[in-house]
């Protein structure tokens, strides 16, 4: 008995795969990376054909896979890139109107809640920061990548285990807001004893400013008056971080 007996072609798996790559290159191109990611895995996928999956459709005459392949080269194929980039910068590339670039900045937060999430669970207990380098690994993912300003304040107990994070400022004019008040009242509804300030640099400049020191003395003379632990306050930007206590400045 043989295949053919049963109405059935002999199998040539040289022919099938070829059979594969044909249909393949005859699909439409909005349909090719869904195409290769179900056969060859997701991870086979180029950044600009994830992101082809992810927006879904193009324009007429634009298939979304040569928009996301422009997008990506429009900032120089980083995601890093991308991230930085506001909705109305997204909305300079042919074929990016609101919604799309909507689209890309929740596929962006969804990353950073990802990264954020992953260091929460890798232990049971609540996290802990152990020194400047773990709390810059905690909020590089939040602040390091944004085009303004943010401060940060973190609430710890006396283990140095996270109570409470929140965000005090945001944008450029950071010393004419910034609330010590507020910040000691969360930190004694919480029944905090440690403080942990951070901000970012989008500069990239990992100095600190002369006002970076003044809000760093007002909160530091703060938390001595409340009996609290200022640890640290820790400068974040993609490419490193600057620490006032490492560099043994908290007490000045």
């Amino acid at each position: 008995m043989t295949r053919e007996d049963f109405g059935l072609e002999a199998h040539d798996p040289e022919a099938s795969h070829a059979n594969t790559v044909i249909k393949i290159m005859e699909m439409d191109k909005e349909e090719r990376p869904r195409e290769r990611a179900i056969n060859h895995g997701i991870s086979s996928l180029t950044t600009s054909e994830l992101l082809a999956i992810i927006l879904r459709t193009g324009q007429p005459g634009l298939p979304i896979t040569d928009l996301c392949r422009q997008l990506m080269n429009d900032n120089d194929n980083s995601l890093l890139r991308l991230e930085q980039r506001t909705r109305g910068e997204l909305m300079l590339t042919k074929g990016i109107g609101a919604a799309k670039a909507l689209q890309i900045e929740a596929m962006m937060e969804v990353m950073r809640r990802y990264l954020r999430e992953s260091i929460d669970r890798s232990t049971r207990q609540l996290p802990t920061l152990t020194a400047s380098a773990s709390i810059y690994e905690r909020m590089r993912y939040r602040i390091a990548n944004l085009d303004h300003e943010e401060v940060w304040i973190i609430l710890l107990n006396r283990r140095n285990q996270i109570l409470k994070e929140f965000r005090v400022t945001s944008g450029s004019a950071v010393a004419s807001v910034f609330d010590i008040k507020m910040i000691i009242k969360r930190a004694l509804l919480e029944n905090a004893e440690g403080i942990v300030m951070c901000h970012n640099h989008p500069s990239g400049n990992l100095r600190p400013s002369p006002q970076d020191d003044h809000i760093t003395r007002r909160l530091a003379d703060a938390c001595r008056t409340m009996d609290l632990r200022m640890l640290d306050h820790v400068i974040v930007t993609t490419l490193g971080y600057y620490s006032y206590n490492d560099d043994g400045r908290l007490t000045q």
